[in-house]
Parts: C-alpha cells; sequence; structure tokens
C-alpha cells in the first residue's frame, strides 16, 4: 500500500528524472543525441568561443545599421528623370494591375499618381555614384562602399517585414541573423557578448526583442541590448551591500552545481547557463569601461558628431567599432522613423531631413574610423530598413510614400565587399528591378559567405526538420564580391 502511495505521488517528471534505466534513460539518449546532430559538432563546453566556418572568411564582424521604417529609395540613391518628368501623372495600369500594398484604400480611391522627388542628386566619387543632397557626408565616402538598388523583400508590413529581415521567416521565434552567425563561428570577445543590439530614435523597432532573439538556437546567442548611458545592461550591477567577494563565492557555487548536473545530464542549456554567469560576471568591469567614451580623442568625437554620456546614433555607431575592436562579432543599431507616409511626423520634407541628418555623419565616420585604423578590411558594414517606397506618391495630410516590396536600396562596406560599386537597375519610374534583382534571402546569404560560413549549411534541427536562416532559397551575390 505505501509503495502504491509513493508511485502516486510521483510525478511525471521526476519518474522520467528518476528512472535509471528504460524510457527515462533512452529519452534523456534521444535528447542529447539530438541536440548534438543539431550543432553537428560535439558538445563544446565554452558556447561562446570562437569556431571555423565553413570556407575561408573575408570578414571577422557585422556591424549591421537597421533604418527601422523603411528609408525611401527615391530620394537617397536611385536617381529617376523620368520620374521627376511624369510627376503628378497617374501610373500605367501595367505597373500596379494586381499588386498589393499596405494601404490599399489610400490607392484604390483613384488611380495613384506618380511622384517625383524634391530633393537634388549629384554623381559622387571616382565611381561617380548618383546620391542625394540629403547625405552629404556619406557622398564623400561613396567610393569606399556597394550600393545596392535592387533589394526585394515579400512582406509589406512593418513588424513582419523586420523579422522577415532579421530571421529570413514572418514567424515568430525563428533566430535572428546575429545568432545564426555567433552559432556558427562563435565570437572572438571574452568579456562581452558575441552580439549585441543597440537602439536610438524616439522609440524601439516595431516587433521588438524578437528581431535579435535566438529562436530554438540555445540562449547563448540572443542578441543582447546594450544602452549607451547609465548603466550598460540593467540588472548587470552588484546589488548594494554585496561584497565582491561574497559576489564570486556565490558564482562559484553556482557554476560548481551547474556543472554536476551538465555531467549528469549533459543537456547544452546548462552549458550555456555556465558561460552566461561567468560573461556576466566579467562584463560588470567590461561593459562600463566600453560605454565610457571619455578616453577617445576630441577628433574622433567630432568626426561621429559623438557627444559622451549621450544617447544617439552617431554614439552608438562609436560603440560599434569599440566592440568590434573588442572581438565582439555581430553588432545592430536600430534607428527608428524612417516611415514616411505624409502624416505629422512622418513627412518626405522636414521628418526626413532630421532623420538623415541624424545617421548621415555618423555613417560615414564609421567608414572612415574604421578604415583609418585598419578595421575595414574585416569588418562588414551593412545599411538598410525592411523594405523601400513606392513611386507613387500616397495622399494624406502630406504627400508621402507607401510602403514597397519590389525594391529597396541597401549598402555595404568592408569586409570583402566591392567597393565603389553600383548594384543593380531600376525601371524608368524605380518600380521594380530590370537588372540584378537582389532578394532579401540573397542578401543574409552573402551575409553569411563573407563570415566565411555557407548558408545552406548553417542549418539546425529543430521540431524534426532542419531549419537555415534563408529557408529554401538564397545565392550569394557573386557581383558584390571583391
Amino acid at each position: 500500500m505505501n509503495g502504491s502511495l509513493d508511485l502516486l505521488r510521483t510525478t511525471r517528471r521526476h519518474f522520467f528524472g528518476q528512472c535509471g534505466v528504460g524510457l527515462g534513460t533512452m529519452a534523456l539518449a534521444s535528447l542529447c543525441n539530438e541536440d548534438r546532430a543539431a550543432a553537428k559538432t560535439p558538445a563544446r563546453p565554452d558556447p561562446f568561443g570562437p569556431r571555423p566556418g565553413h570556407v575561408p572568411a573575408r570578414a571577422k564582424s557585422v556591424i549591421y545599421l537597421f533604418m527601422a521604417g523603411g528609408p525611401s529609395q527615391l530620394e537617397l540613391f536611385d536617381y529617376k528623370p523620368q520620374l521627376q518628368q511624369y510627376s503628378g501623372k497617374p501610373i500605367p495600369d501595367s505597373f500596379i494591375k494586381g499588386r498589393r500594398f499596405a494601404f490599399m484604400d489610400s490607392f484604390t480611391k483613384e488611380v495613384p499618381k506618380l511622384l517625383g522627388t524634391a530633393r537634388k542628386f549629384a554623381r559622387h566619387g571616382q565611381s561617380g555614384a548618383w546620391v542625394s543632397e540629403l547625405l552629404p557626408h556619406f557622398a564623400r565616402v561613396v567610393d569606399d562602399v556597394a550600393v545596392i538598388r535592387t533589394v526585394a523583400t515579400d512582406v509589406f508590413n512593418h513588424a513582419p517585414a523586420k523579422l522577415f529581415v532579421n530571421t529570413g521567416s514572418t514567424q515568430f521565434g525563428r533566430p535572428s541573423i546575429g545568432s545564426w552567425v555567433t552559432y556558427g563561428i562563435g565570437s572572438e570577445s571574452r568579456d562581452l557578448p558575441g552580439f549585441v543590439v543597440l537602439q536610438s530614435g524616439p522609440r524601439g523597432p516595431r516587433g521588438g526583442a524578437v528581431n535579435w532573439g535566438s529562436g530554438f538556437l540555445p540562449s547563448s546567442h540572443q542578441g543582447v541590448p546594450l544602452r549607451s548611458g547609465g548603466e550598460p545592461i540593467l540588472n548587470l550591477s552588484t546589488p548594494s551591500g554585496i561584497a565582491a567577494s561574497r559576489q564570486k563565492r556565490t558564482i562559484e557555487a553556482i557554476g560548481a552545481m551547474n556543472r554536476d548536473r551538465l555531467d549528469a545530464t549533459g543537456d547544452p542549456e546548462i552549458a550555456t547557463r555556465i558561460a552566461s554567469y561567468e560573461m556576466a560576471y566579467r562584463m560588470q568591469s567590461s561593459a562600463p569601461e566600453l560605454i565610457d567614451l571619455s578616453g577617445e580623442t576630441t577628433e574622433t568625437l567630432r568626426l561621429y558628431g559623438a557627444t559622451p554620456g549621450a544617447a544617439s546614433f552617431a554614439n552608438n555607431c562609436l560603440l560599434a567599432r569599440r566592440l568590434v575592436e573588442r572581438g565582439v562579432r555581430f553588432v545592430q543599431l536600430y534607428h527608428t522613423e524612417w516611415d514616411h507616409h505624409g502624416t505629422p511626423g512622418q513627412t518626405l520634407t522636414g521628418d526626413l531631413d532630421k532623420v538623415c541628418h541624424d545617421i548621415d555623419r555618423p555613417c560615414a565616420a564609421l567608414i572612415t574610423d574604421l578604415k583609418q585604423r585598419g578595421l575595414l578590411d574585416d569588418t562588414l558594414v551593412v545599411w538598410g530598413g525592411e523594405f523601400g517606397r513606392t513611386p507613387m506618391g500616397e495622399i494624406r495630410e502630406h504627400i508621402g510614400r507607401n510602403h514597397h516590396v519590389d525594391t529597396a536600396a541597401m549598402w555595404m562596406a568592408g569586409g570583402g565587399v566591392k567597393p565603389g560599386l553600383a548594384l543593380g537597375t531600376t525601371d524608368e519610374f524605380g518600380f521594380a528591378p530590370v537588372e540584378d534583382r537582389v532578394h532579401i534571402h540573397d542578401v543574409q546569404a552573402t551575409i553569411l559567405h563573407l563570415l566565411g560560413l555557407e548558408h545552406t549549411k548553417l542549418t539546425y534541427r529543430f521540431q524534426g526538420r532542419d531549419f537555415r536562416l534563408t529557408d529554401v532559397a538564397g545565392q550569394v551575390v557573386t557581383k558584390l564580391l571583391a
């Protein structure tokens, strides 16, 4: 009878955990084998450590400048004289028949009219690249970058489109590109996370943390938001009244218990937990030192337009350089307010001027600074948003542009990219690519390739199938390679 009561008190979890043979052992062995098969390598004691890729790498790290909201390529990089010539006239039906846009009501009330830009364009550098007057600082470094004018995506609403660019899917729970990178090749920094996220602008990007989440990959690969002022990482500092020696003993005791559990179960998440505790302990000194810009020269601060202690895109660009100097593998900067429908705060006049002013000087400074320090050759800098804008105007309080999936502009610099390149040609109105269309999956495949990772081989088995960043598509854009 007592034996029966004991069995009734035993939960399913306890049964499987305490069963020495049979189902418990088989289940554990199956899980361990699946985890190891998913990783394609034996279990590693250090989930943060650097690892070799599939092919020789051209870049060691990435700085991804994400312009949240959808920058207008027609105001920045894609000069279209015929769009200017036919501005105000209805777009031919052949362009939009059967097409969908984010706000269909604004296009179904009447035939949408073409909208030329009020911005002046000029050729710059030896490459003769067209750049708008909105980006005068960027125009001075255009020979160091490759501009892609024909980037296409699949999704025309902000949150899912951001998710698609970052994770290759519109479904929540997929790993972000930074997570895939650190899963594939780890990080060279022992005192900072391998994947760091910096944010600027009046609010965070739509979708939030899922854009830098690790999904079904081990949690050690998720992006870590870093603040440019105050406490760099929330809840990182030692609580008041706790001596350093006591904290160290606590971490050592927790580590010992975790290692015992790791030996007993082989669960890779426990290895992640151990490494995370140790990393957090080291970051208590490395993170405050990182965000302290007082050691930078006056010339460097002036180059970026950075102010120590401020929260700005300029400060974040300087922090990004400091992060890659310290071996961080993937740094992603989000800057918001690139949505320009024509409503108050979203105009193609003053509001676009402001957001361009926010990023123009720091972007140019980042390229210049990396180049001066010999870091640009092995640091890949990427700039872009989640989609482009329509060549047709959208009438609201003011005239703006709708979301557009057929074409957008991005640029890349350093890290094995061919400098001074203008890739891709759109039609006479800038509606769609006519030469060298580049899909978002192609961009993702190219970034991975430059880091030494073959996108079709970087997979993880989850729920019975192999997943990858580029899903079942994507090709490396060889024309971009130096």
